[in-house]
């Protein structure tokens, strides 16, 4: 039936995630221009006009900028972060000229690179040179940079986020002091600089590993909510990437599976990723304040028995471009209570028949990084959505309730509400992280309204 057949076709790891997927619109320049423009995110939630947006030449610059420029000095990347990060009435700055692939090592697993180079770009460059990255988030336009400093990671049991796959880095403080660290180098300062929220300095190179780069063969299907989430540990132990999304109103959801193969990437055809969001749009702009007509369509116009595949080269497949414009709350909690927490998030967010977005659910593994949402702890990630041109505090105020409950710690660059002391209280090096922020910058130069009130509650 054409009808049955057209909705939500093409539903995969690509297809439940159409609307979570941004181009580059609200980007922020790759030039600085002769006077300050008018900052904005994104989704265009956040925005500020700073006194100076200004992409320094080299170090030497950057460091001068740091200890002279009007505070406060906020670091841009690609604008992804739906917290309030970046907005200054100070200084802008953005990382335009650090950028590209540095130095390999092949032999060791390490490449340097700038950083301000763009995911996209990042994986281009390895891949020219037989290398990749073990793993990636799902957004490529963010810079290296920024996706370290917030946080960002892909999903994975076996697999941790972004920021731990760093081995060292360049970072130059508010006093303009140019400082190394690793692992093995002042690895305190290491620990604490790869989820710092830019409030440590800038960086401006990063060592990452890597290794020889792999192909991925990519699975879709779908599920019946409470089916698929008794069978989620066992998905996310069998296979190398798991993560499903949940379809608000509708009891279905889909699966997406990721596995290293030893076959040839194939071409692939066109995505119906747009066309999976506005089916469910459509659905609840028709149905939406009448929730059990809404599941009744859905049944009827949901094909179950829908499958994806594509084989290809790793970060082809595991991040790419958004163009649906929303904005996202994302907390991460035990890897114990994920699934609780993920059928407590959809309770919540089905008490809202505005909702129509996806629910995200993924795994990750534990670091020791100081600010890390993994911090010593596997956990689960749940990431919920809303159109940016519509509602979104319920997100907050409603699913952050349940992300509570449940132990926890906000995606950095998403939207949460949490308290100086609640985050003192998730985070064991908390304390230690501001004693070595006030020590690196001791007038608070890098701090915005925003960052004051998450480190100071002021």
């Amino acid at each position: 039936m054409t009808r049955r057949r057209g909705f939500l076709a093409g539903l995969g790891a690509a297809g439940v995630a159409a609307g979570l997927r941004p181009d580059l619109a609200g980007a922020t320049p790759t030039a600085t221009p002769p006077a300050a423009p008018r900052w904005r995110n994104w989704s265009g939630l956040e925005h500020c006009q700073p006194r100076a947006y200004v992409a320094p030449a080299d170090e030497g610059a950057l460091a001068e900028l740091l200890q002279r420029g009007a505070a406060p000095l906020r670091c841009v990347g690609a604008g992804h972060s739906f917290s309030a990060l970046v907005p200054s009435e100070g200084t802008v700055l953005a990382l335009d000229h650090f950028a590209g692939l540095r130095r390999v090592d092949a032999g060791a697993g390490l490449a340097s690179v700038g950083a301000g180079t763009r995911l996209s770009l990042v994986s281009q460059a390895l891949h020219d040179q037989g290398l990749a990255l073990q793993n990636l988030p799902d957004i490529d336009v963010q810079t290296l940079a920024g996706a370290c400093a917030t946080g960002t990671h892909g999903t994975g049991a076996s697999l941790p986020a972004l920021h731990a796959q760093l081995d060292a880095l360049t970072l130059v403080t508010a006093r303009g002091e140019r400082l190394t660290c690793s692992r093995s180098e002042r690895p305190e300062l290491f620990a604490a600089a790869q989820v710092s929220l830019g409030a440590l300095g800038v960086i401006s190179e990063m060592t990452l590993r890597v290794r020889p780069r792999f192909v991925l063969k990519r699975r879709v299907w779908l599920r019946p909510i409470a089916a698929l989430l008794d069978e989620a540990p066992a998905l996310a132990a069998k296979h190398r990437h798991f993560e499903c999304y949940l379809l608000p109103f509708t009891g279905v959801g889909a699966v997406i599976v990721h596995d290293e193969v030893n076959e040839a990437p194939a071409p692939r055809g066109h995505s119906a990723d747009e066309d999976v969001l506005k089916d469910l749009k459509r659905l609840r702009d028709w149905a939406g304040r009448f929730p059990k007509l809404r599941r009744w369509l859905a049944a009827k116009l949901i094909d179950l028995d829908q499958r994806e595949e594509a084989t290809d080269w790793s970060w082809k497949l595991l991040s790419t471009v958004r163009p649906t414009l929303f904005n996202e709350s994302e907390a991460h909690v035990p890897r114990e209570a994920g699934l609780a927490c993920l059928r407590d998030a959809l309770a919540a967010i089905e008490r809202h028949d505005e909702a129509f977005f996806p629910l995200e659910f993924r795994y990750i593994r534990g670091d020791d990084a100081w600010l890390s949402p993994f911090h010593r702890r596997d956990s689960c990630s749940i990431a919920v959505h809303a159109a940016a041109d519509e509602p979104w505090q319920y997100l907050v105020k409603d699913v952050g309730q349940v992300f509570r409950k449940h132990g926890g710690r906000p995606h950095w660059g998403k939207l949460h509400d949490r308290s100086a002391a609640e985050l003192a209280a998730l985070y064991p090096r908390w304390r230690d992280f501001q004693a070595l922020r006030r020590e690196l910058d001791p007038q608070g130069r890098l701090l915005n309204p925003y960052l004051r009130r998450l480190f100071e509650g002021s």
